[in-house]
């Protein structure tokens, strides 16, 4: 059976509690603070993705409609009917992919590839100006049996530094992708051939996906640091890899990969990508579709990024 409280219990128990809680939001000051995440990703596709024969400002209308912020041009397109297209439906064309970098590669040995080659990125670096974008995404050249690493790497430099005064002219940035050409085969390299070209608009355009074959992608991404303005997002399957062959390792839907995407968000924002603070394109490079597959790496490319 209770007993009754009386007068002076009641009021050193009422102390006591009114102690307890006012201690509490101070215990709470008391705890260091859960670090913000710095990276803001902003959504993209490429836009040879959006399957279909429709017109420019149909598919940039789709894009938006599934939840993209961007487009990076892969194909060549009409300057007016673009502009009209992003103008009217507010979907940003944040950089252009070169045109012809595999099939007229920097690294060719003949001169005369390499100066088509050259004209076409050249091409590409004014398209992107006519769209208000900041980048050409460039695949700097092939290492092969005919051609020797080192003249792959000679070679590439020696063009890319002919591109740069109409770059710099125009204020696009040039920036070099991984990819499976058999060069700057790892990060430490990647990060001096990128730096031996010594112009601040010179960067990586760094592939996630692309990297698991042959290592990690958020040691990379701490290697090359600043020097990341953009990314690529794909995902990679070594089980795949193991049992078809490594093409079919991009067979995978994002997330359900080998990526390890709580990973790559920290190392982003341990090296405060993008540079400068505010935001940064992260661009969808996966096979592509109609509205529900775009919808659904657009939701896939939500649950990776908000892990840490």
């Amino acid at each position: 059976m209770n007993q009754p409280i009386d007068r002076r219990e009641f009021l050193a128990v009422a102390a006591a509690a009114t102690a307890a809680s006012s201690a509490a939001p101070a215990a709470e000051a008391d705890k260091p603070a859960k670090k913000k995440p710095s990276t803001r990703l902003r959504k993209a596709v490429k836009y040879s993705m959006v399957a279909g024969k429709a017109s420019v400002i149909e598919k940039f209308k789709l894009l938006v409609d599934v939840g993209f912020e961007g487009v990076d041009i892969n194909v060549r397109l009409d300057h007016d009917e673009v502009n009209k297209a992003s103008e009217k439906t507010g979907l940003v064309v944040h950089g252009v992919v070169g045109y012809d970098h595999w099939r007229k590669p920097f690294s060719h040995p003949d001169r005369r590839v390499r100066d088509a080659g050259r004209e076409s990125f050249l091409g590409a670096i004014r398209d992107a100006k006519a769209y208000g974008a900041t980048s050409a995404l460039l695949v700097p050249g092939v290492a092969n049996k005919q051609v020797s690493y080192q003249d792959a790497y000679r070679r590439s430099q020696a063009e890319i530094r002919k591109c740069l005064p109409l770059a710099e002219k125009l204020g696009i940035q040039i920036l070099i992708e991984n990819v499976w050409n058999n060069l700057l085969l790892s990060p430490l390299e990647a990060a001096r051939y990128i730096d031996e070209l010594k112009s601040p608009l010179v960067g990586a355009y760094f592939d996630v996906g692309n990297v698991v074959r042959f290592g990690w992608p958020e040691q990379w991404i701490r290697t090359l640091g600043d020097r990341i303005k953009k990314l690529d997002i794909k995902e990679y399957s070594r089980k795949l890899q193991n049992q078809k062959g490594p093409y079919a390792g991009f067979g995978v839907k994002l997330g359900d990969g080998d990526c390890d995407w709580p990973a790559v968000m920290r190392a982003l924002d341990e090296i405060k990508f993008p540079v400068g603070g505010g935001q940064g394109w992260a661009t969808a490079e996966v096979s592509g579709g109609d509205a529900a597959r775009l919808r659904d790496i657009s939701q896939r490319m939500d649950r990776i990024f908000a892990t840490r």
